[in-house]
């Protein structure tokens, strides 16, 4: 046997966003106030629900961790984005790499699980409205979240430890902002078929599986919503479930256009829409729920001191 004259590659380029001379003050303030708005906006629902009793809902226990999910989602690809902005294409190691792609897959996997979660519980609180509070007891809410959790730790772990089997001999550099699957496997000298397979089986998986489990608890709800009587019923039925049906609307737009979407040509197209999932999702989420929320805007005000004592 002979040994091959291969160069295995321990770091990795991030190139991040090219020609940005004239913009790149603009830039990096645009995504700062971002990313300020984000940690701010998600920490400030985390501390709501936790803390305050009226905010103690199953909804508002899964909308808790889904903000926990988008905090943690931004925090590991702004700052990095930030520092290349400013400084150009950074070089970070290949491990560093596969643990960016670990983690952020993780945070998007548990959230596509905790909005299927929070389907059902719109679903059980329309449909089901007597049984309600006997099926999403505390204990139940909470086997959901871990399991949401859980199952994304433990899904990613997969596919991401058969990707770190592969032979990654170059080249070394990464057009583009952060570590995504597409990229890496692009740096592989090794047969990545066996990889794709279950990316895509694994990936659809859950993807399809969760948006068809929303899919048909919406069907169901709109069912009943349009089974009521009164207009003003309607409404109050539809109000309750109106913010989490625009945060998956905007959550699978984003998520099908990117992968989706082919490479070449378009990646310039593909840095736009990863954007729009790594910093415009966890910065509108707590925005949606916030905006047209009574109870979080009470809870607020009690928080603040706005509200004038009796």
């Amino acid at each position: 046997m002979h040994e091959k004259n291969v160069t295995f590659i321990s770091e990795v380029m991030l190139l991040g966003f090219q020609n940005l001379q004239n913009f790149r003050f603009l830039c990096f303030s645009t995504f700062l106030m971002i990313y300020i708005a984000t940690v701010s906006g998600n920490l400030l629902i985390i501390t709501l629900v936790s803390y305050s009793k009226k905010l103690h809902s199953p909804m508002y226990f899964f909308l808790k961790h889904l903000s926990l999910s988008d905090l943690l989602l931004s925090t590991d690809i702004v700052p990095q984005t930030l520092s290349m902005i400013i400084n150009g294409p950074i070089t970070i190691s290949f491990t560093s790499c596969l643990s960016q792609f670990y983690f952020f897959s993780v945070f998007e996997c548990s959230e596509c699980l905790l909005l299927t979660v929070m389907s059902y519980d719109r679903y059980s609180a329309i449909c089901q409205p007597l049984h309600y509070n006997s099926v999403m007891n505390n204990t139940f809410c909470v086997k959901l979240v871990a399991m949401s959790w859980l199952l994304g730790f433990l899904i990613i772990l997969i596919y991401t430890t058969t990707i770190s089997l592969l032979d990654f001999c170059g080249p070394n550099v990464i057009d583009h902002f952060f570590c995504d699957y597409s990229p890496i496997l692009a740096l592989s000298c090794s047969d990545t078929s066996v990889v794709q397979l279950e990316v895509i089986f694994l990936g659809s998986m859950v993807l399809f599986l969760s948006f068809g489990v929303i899919l048909v608890s919406y069907i169901y709800i709109l069912q009943v919503i349009l089974k009521i009587p009164s207009i003003s019923g309607k409404h109050k039925a539809f109000s309750t479930c109106s913010s989490h049906l625009t945060t998956v609307s905007l959550f699978y737009t984003t998520l099908f256009s990117i992968y989706v979407l082919p490479s070449g040509h378009f990646l310039s197209i593909s840095k736009i829409v990863s954007l729009l999932y790594t910093m415009g999702t966890p910065l509108v989420n707590p925005i949606i729920y916030s905006l047209r929320n009574k109870d979080i805007k009470e809870a607020f005000r009690k928080v603040v001191n706005w509200e004038c004592p009796v």
